[in-house]
């Protein structure tokens, strides 16, 4: 049961004076008269004044409260079974970080979608209200089929942070959970691109404002021992002014004694981005800041510390002396490696190995000074110029070429990973420029992302997270929303984050490692788009006004009557012992 009028229910208050009229006597004068049979309806009973004492008419009182409250059933438009279910509203509201943006009058989007959700639940006469929020991963805030003073509390609390996203997912999710016949509401702050895509069922409103914004778009830091570099990417959209400050704090980090502050003053073009590099020395968390505009949000991030963790690195024995050599050259000036630790994640050795990956030539050798072709696009060879390089190489290793030279097979990758480098450093040059750091920096960046552990620490909205986790164990992704399970073994790429914050990796309960969601999307930033319409479903609902939307129930009303109906019947007639009880002549007293 519910009341589509509660307010009704205050007719209720008339049952007071009902029942205190019926125990409550008044005082009656005694008058004296010749005989009983002058008086039509004596009452054998004489008044002594006024005192409450039970009453004889209980069954005139019954239908007299039941009409009361069946005339306070009818103003508060109670409803039973069907007709308070068909009062089911579903409402979407859009989660992009852009509805955040404020208006000129101060005021945010989302805000002007609380005080419209809050109308059109009370225009609609909502009994129930499913609230869902759209994004990369559409989620509900309330429902299926809260109260509505639940789910608007819902909806007052929920912060739009996500990132730019098709809301089409979650309209098709809101359809099916309306159920056939019913419309849905859905809340942004932009026009549909074609109105004639948008499901037939959905009414789209669009609340914003087409305003220009100055936002980062990029943020990233990188520690390098006590040095912390930061680097940051500042654009503008649409109007706005031509230079900006970008304030960047540097917190104290461990063993410093205090921060530090700094302002730079950069020039914005007209298309692009500006670009900002700062470094630090002993800083904990670095807050970066510009001055607000429209989209404060896209103007603040908060960089913790990133340090880099170098990965372990062995040579296997066998390898030549020139292999032996140009590989021990470059171990000893990367900083991204460490010789002797333990957990050992890439190992070089010679061919005929099980290294992860082997350098050098067996066979007939045969040199080659180009032309060179590489598999483009492989994140291996990012980089890698052989253009003026003398190859000499041998028999053609195992796997999926990935450089080669004629008929041979310069470099290839196996199906598990392992990576051959067929090379004679003996009978070639290749060592001594600078494709072989290139190379060799490029197989130490793939091996670290085999490393348990998110492979980037720092990420932007939208953006898919990978992680690498050990077969065997159990693991766990820990953020804003809570705690998710990570299903599978090796290198996995779970889907983007509902929002920014710090998330960590736990494996049995224990950090693994943790990364870094900005608030960041020059998507979300671009607020050039946005501006304020309003689509109507092209296909009526159930719901609708003057169709088969539900009345008032006409129950209460034949109750109403038939209560007034038995009660004038009932006091119409005679009562028992009417005739005159004296006998002529005889006085009596009433």
């Amino acid at each position: 049961m519910s009341f589509g009028f509660p307010w009704g229910l205050l007719a209720l208050g008339a049952l007071v004076p009902l029942v205190a009229a019926y125990f409550l006597r008044r005082r009656q004068k005694p008058v004296v008269v010749s005989a009983l049979f002058l008086w039509r309806r004596p009452s054998p009973r004489a008044e002594a004044g006024p005192r409450w004492e039970r009453f004889t008419r209980e069954a005139s009182l019954l239908l007299e409260v039941l009409a009361v409250v069946a005339a306070a059933l009818f103003l508060a438009d109670v409803r039973w079974g069907e007709a308070a279910r068909a009062r089911h509203l579903v409402l979407v509201v859009d989660g992009s970080l852009s509805m955040s943006a404020r208006g000129p009058d101060g005021v945010t989007v989302l805000e002007q979608v609380r005080r419209e959700a809050a109308a059109r639940v009370e225009s609609e006469e909502a009994t129930q209200v499913t609230l869902l929020a759209s994004g990369g991963t559409p989620r509900m805030l309330a429902g299926p089929e809260a109260e509505p003073s639940r789910a608007l509390a819902a909806l007052e609390s929920f912060q739009a942070q996500g990132a730019d996203h098709d809301p089409m997912p979650t309209l098709i999710w809101a359809q099916e959970l309306a159920g056939a016949g019913r419309r849905v509401a859905f809340f942004t702050d932009v026009p549909p691109e074609n109105a004639a895509l948008v499901p037939a069922a959905v009414r789209w409103t669009a609340l914003g404002t087409a305003r220009g914004n100055v936002a980062l778009v990029s943020a990233q830091r990188r520690d390098d021992g006590p040095t912390a570099t930061v680097t940051l990417r500042v654009a503008r959209f649409g109007e706005g002014p031509g230079e900006v400050d970008v304030r960047v704090r540097a917190l104290p980090g461990p063993g410093a004694k205090a921060g530090a502050e700094r302002v730079e003053r950069v020039r914005l073009p007209e298309e692009g981005t500006a670009t900002v590099r700062l470094t630090f020395q002993g800083a904990g968390e670095v807050e970066v800041t510009l001055p607000d505009d429209a989209l404060p949000e896209d103007g603040q991030v908060r960089l913790p510390p990133a340090p880099t963790r170098p990965i372990a690195v062995a040579l296997a024995q066998g390898l030549g002396a020139p292999e032996q050599t140009a590989l021990e050259r470059f171990l000893a000036v990367s900083p991204e490696v460490a010789r002797g630790a333990e957990d050992v994640v890439l190992v070089l050795g010679p061919p005929g190995t099980d290294a992860r990956v082997t350098v050098g030539a067996g066979g007939a050798p045969r040199t080659f000074v180009g032309p060179f072709f590489s598999e483009k696009g492989h994140p291996l060879l990012d980089d890698v110029q052989l253009s003026g390089v003398r190859w000499t190489a041998g028999d053609n290793p195992p796997g999926k070429p990935l450089v080669s030279a004629g008929d041979a097979v310069l470099v290839s990758e196996e199906a598990d990973g392992r990576v051959h480098v067929n090379v004679d450093l003996s009978r070639s040059n290749v060592q001594r420029v600078s494709a072989w750091p290139v190379l060799l920096s490029n197989l130490v960046r793939e091996a670290r992302r085999t490393r348990e552990g998110f492979p980037r620490r720092q990420l932007m909205l939208g953006e898919p997270l990978p992680v690498v986790t050990l077969a065997g164990a159990r693991y766990a992704l820990v953020g804003p929303g809570g705690s998710r399970p990570v299903f599978g073994a090796g290198e996995v790429t779970l889907s983007p984050p509902t929002g920014p914050g710090a998330y960590s990796l736990e494996r049995d309960g224990d950090v693994v490692d943790t990364a870094q969601v900005l608030a960041l999307d020059a998507r979300e930033s671009d607020l050039r788009t946005r501006g304020r319409a309003e689509v109507p479903a092209r296909e009526a609902g159930e719901d609708d006004a003057g169709g088969n939307a539900p009345g008032r129930a006409r129950w209460p009303l034949v109750l109403l009557l038939a209560a007034l109906v038995a009660d004038f019947y009932l006091t119409r007639r005679e009562p028992p012992g009417a005739s005159g009880t004296g006998a002529p002549g005889t006085g009596g007293v009433s």
